[in-house]
């Protein structure tokens, strides 16, 4: 995936990430609006594929596993340890991150 990272974009979707508890994202998991994005994955850039409806991008990672929609089993552990994710909204998804430095 190459993007031009000062793209208007890529900046706007970065201002709009910001670090949340799984808690506070429970109506969208409920809803099937959650996307993980793998820790070795830019959150920005994927978001940024997401709403260029970069098809063959997004289907890549989701072969890969590096982009999944939420699993119950991650839920409830996210939910049982009160996890903090990094999270930015490309509607109708929310698309988060869990960050091995807020583990």
């Amino acid at each position: 995936m190459v993007l031009d990272e000062s793209s208007e974009l890529m900046t706007k979707l970065n201002r709009e990430t910001s670090r949340i508890y799984w808690t506070e994202l429970q109506r969208f998991y409920a809803q099937g609006a959650v996307l993980v994005v793998a820790p070795e994955l830019d959150l920005v850039a994927t978001a940024v594929a997401i709403a260029n409806d970069d098809a063959e991008t997004i289907s890549t990672l989701m072969k890969s596993g590096q982009l999944q929609k939420a699993t119950e089993e991650l839920a409830v552990n996210w939910l049982a340890d009160n996890c903090e994710v990094w999270a930015v909204v490309v509607a109708p998804w929310v698309l988060v991150q869990k960050d091995r430095s807020l583990s």
